[in-house]
């Protein structure tokens, strides 16, 4: 853009990479809502920090009642939601930290624009897929009953479709192992990813 010219810091990401000891990148869950994405991804958390990683978690209704608030849930608000959402992950992979991000993100398209602004090699896209019929088993929030009842339009799943991550860098089937599985199956698939290069 005209009159913009980015800033070069005097302290780099790899400066911060290398005081932490670790690499920094987003950990993205993808999923149905109630598929157990916030579940994981905070005992992920939690593991990482009490392991003395640099870690921040960014959630769904934790950003729309901030930086996101006044979104509404149209496509278009729901595409800048995650752009937003986007560049503020890739502030803080700058910062040195892991990211953990737990947002449904139910487009392709639209996973793959984050990818773009995080950066392909700081992405780590993790599909949390639990069956539609088990979500709503679940139902953690009441919404599925609210979706059905028409009380609220596109509602994923329902009223508004979710694509399945083509090829995730790891697949966790929630109906097959137990959250305690699941964030050590985490946690195993991304030491390399953290060690320093």
């Amino acid at each position: 853009m005209e009159h913009i010219i980015p800033h070069d810091y005097v302290v780099s990401r790899k400066d911060r990479n290398d005081r932490n000891k670790h690499s920094s990148f987003v950990l993205w869950f993808t999923g149905l809502s109630g598929s157990g994405k916030s579940t994981i991804a905070n005992l992920v958390e939690k593991e990482l920090f009490a392991k003395g990683v640099q870690v921040y978690s960014l959630d769904g209704d934790n950003i729309r009642a901030g930086i996101n608030k006044g979104l509404t849930f149209s496509a278009e608000d729901r595409k800048e939601n995650l752009r937003r959402i986007s560049e503020i992950a890739k502030l803080f992979v700058d910062s040195g930290s892991v990211v953990i991000a737990a947002f449904v993100s139910p487009l392709i398209e639209d996973r793959a624009l984050i990818a773009d602004i995080i950066g392909a090699d700081d992405f780590v896209e993790i599909y949390v897929n639990t069956s539609l019929e088990e979500c709503e088993r679940r139902d953690v929030k009441g919404l599925y009953k609210k979706a059905r009842a028409g009380e609220i339009k596109n509602f994923t799943g329902i009223s508004a479709p979710y694509e399945a991550p083509v090829n995730p860098f790891l697949e966790i089937k929630t109906e097959e192992c137990s959250v305690s599985e699941a964030v050590q199956d985490v946690l195993a698939n991304i030491n390399q990813k953290l060690a320093l290069k």
